[in-house]
């Protein structure tokens, strides 16, 4: 399959540093990895990332790290995590790659159950969690910083930097141990973030990975693929953002450009102006409730031009016959004076932008969709690489996540759960062969934990997690992630968490929007901070009117009766979301399960 000049056949590769090799020697003096430094973006070219990851590679193998050997990676999105990744793997050892948000619990956690004795820290900063964790591991672990470290951390840890084990390496060739990796070897141990329990590492072989590649070229071949260019900011610790953001630009030819952090993105965007990139509904979500906020700032022309050009591409979507001559007169003016604006938040050049990770509301993924951004909904999970299926750029079905894409089987099982088959499933779970057993059948099927069903066009339509449906007190199936869906879309509430398994109706906790409060505290003569709000009945009943229109588009059995409000919001930090932003409801419940069960009495 021959795409372009820059593309390679991930069919017939070997090994993923095979691919980045054959990739770095065909295109060696042009751009490829961007990083700011200092306020401005530089480029690496492919060459010389190359001779790094050979350096670092070497430099591996002079400390004694072995094929089959787990080497962690703490570190940002940025050049270093490429090249320590691709070093690693080249010479056969397991890449770890974790998130910086880990605490010290997390880290040694993954130290002690990969058994990994040597991490690879982006900071000084970021050590001081992984130097904790090193403390109380069961074997002993060296550390390498790759930022300047402090001239002393406080410990008997081994720490060293980065530049001493690339000077080790310095000057070496490709690793002779790449000539016998082989598409079914284990390259790398992705720990699930997962909404519940302990991370479980879960086993990827280069043709795993490989497969996705493949998948994703064949998606996004009709758009035509030369000179492309990524801008990565979801964390490369999760499989998403790891194939998607580092290993298909790879097999593209592409440019990476690194966005300095999530605060950046706005700014990111237009700097790197992406062909290509991956996001998560919850920016969906941001971004649409930051522009309609910004729409009541403009003049009235300019609203009703908006909110015209949004009218008339949700009826381009949703019933393109009837769009009459005047409607499409119109709306070509509104390309123009609308959409065109709205483009350029994103760089003005998107090909396609993938949502995945969790599910897009369908009126957030239609209000880009209608405002001419080429969005298409995606679906995987880490035990598929991730990549399962996307929606093809040529016929977007918002409601599903597409059909499975080429070199993936899919099926539904008798109880509705969705299982995939193919070379993208799994090697397993690290030392967990009985849970493995669970997730893959003897005759290799992938059991997602996912419920739904395929439509008339073989597109997967996903209703929801097997293990989060809310079972009310009266037997019925009640979707949280629905209920979340529609309530975080009001404009007063930015998030929300549904309460309700064997109860007689769903209660919630929401996080009010700080930009409702702060007004709602103005226009009322009270407080404008959530702290204080919290607890004012009137501000709690403005709350409530959102929830009933919220309300408005559930069945009688989904409505939420009652809630209680936090201003606390679900972040990372706390463990009340995930590092790709999916409400970690076992942790919420947790933590308001006494208000929420007094909402019952």
């Amino acid at each position: 399959m021959s795409t372009s000049s820059t593309a390679i056949d991930t069919a017939q590769v070997t090994s993923l540093p095979a691919m980045f090799f054959s990739q770095a020697e065909r295109l060696r003096d042009r751009n490829f990895l961007w990083a700011k430094s200092g306020d401005v973006y530089r480029p690496l070219t492919w060459r010389h990332v190359a001779e790094q990851v050979n350096a670092a590679a070497a430099g591996f193998k002079s400390i004694g790290v072995k094929q089959g050997d787990r080497v962690i990676i703490v570190s940002e999105n940025r050049p270093d995590f490429f090249i320590a990744d691709l070093a690693i793997m080249s010479i056969g050892a397991v890449a770890v790659p974790t998130y910086t948000t880990n605490t010290a619990n997390n880290h040694l956690h993954i130290i002690n159950d990969s058994g990994a004795r040597l991490v690879v820290v982006s900071t000084p900063l970021l050590a001081r969690h992984v130097i904790a964790a090193a403390m109380e591991a069961y074997n002993k672990v060296a550390i390498y910083v790759v930022d300047e470290p402090e001239k002393a951390f406080k410990s008997d840890v081994d720490v060293r930097t980065w530049a001493d084990l690339l000077k080790a390496g310095k000057g070496a060739g490709i690793p002779s141990e790449m000539a016998t990796l082989k598409r079914d070897d284990l390259c790398c141990l992705i720990y699930t973030s997962g909404t519940g329990g302990l991370p479980k590492g879960v086993m990827l072989s280069h043709g795993n990975i490989l497969a996705n590649c493949y998948g994703a070229t064949v998606l996004v071949k009709t758009l035509g693929i030369d000179n492309e260019v990524f801008l990565s900011f979801l964390p490369l610790s999760h499989s998403y953002e790891h194939t998607g953001g580092q290993f298909l630009p790879i097999s593209l030819g592409a440019e990476i450009y690194y966005a300095e952090r999530v605060e950046t993105l706005n700014t990111n965007l237009l700097e790197c102006r992406p062909t290509f990139m991956t996001a998560v509904p919850r920016m969906y979500e941001t971004m649409r409730m930051r522009i309609l906020q910004n729409l009541k700032h403009q003049k009235p022309l300019q609203q009703k031009m908006f909110n015209l050009a949004l009218k008339l591409g949700m009826k381009k979507y949703e019933t393109p016959n009837a769009m009459t001559l005047w409607d499409k007169a119109l709306d070509k003016v509104l390309e123009f004076l609308v959409r065109r604006k709205v483009q350029q938040r994103f760089g003005g050049r998107l090909k396609a932008v993938v949502s995945g990770g969790a599910p897009l509301n369908y009126d957030v993924g239609l209000f880009f969709i209608a405002l001419g951004v080429p969005l298409l909904q995606g679906y995987g999970q880490t035990e598929a690489a991730p990549l399962i299926s996307a929606n093809p750029p040529l016929k977007v079905k918002l409601r599903t996540v597409g059909p499975p894409v080429r070199g993936v089987e899919a099926k539904i099982g008798p109880d509705g759960e969705i299982l995939v088959r193919g070379e993208m499933v799994m090697k397993g779970y690290w030392n967990d062969p009985d849970t493995t057993m669970l997730a893959i059948d003897s005759e290799g099927w992938l059991h997602t934990g996912d419920i739904g069903h395929f439509d008339e066009d073989g597109y997967i339509e996903i209703t929801d997690r097997k293990k989060d449906i809310i079972v009310n007190s009266g037997g019925d199936n009640i979707s949280p992630q629905r209920l979340q869906g529609i309530l975080a879309l009001e404009e007063a509430i930015a998030q929300a968490m549904v309460y309700g398994d064997k109860k007689p109706y769903v209660t919630a906790v929401i996080v009010p929007s700080d930009t409702f409060a702060k007004a709602w505290g103005e226009q009322n003569n009270a407080p404008t901070d959530l702290a204080s709000l919290a607890s004012n009945a009137e501000f709690k009943a403005a709350i409530g009117k959102a929830i009933e229109r919220g309300n408005s588009q559930l069945g009688a059995i989904e409505k939420v009766r009652k809630f209680i409000l936090t201003p606390q919001p679900f972040t990372v930090e706390n463990d009340q979301m995930t590092p790709t932003l999916k409400v970690r409801r076992h942790t919420i419940v947790r933590e308001y399960k006494d208000a929420l069960e007094a909402l019952y009495n």
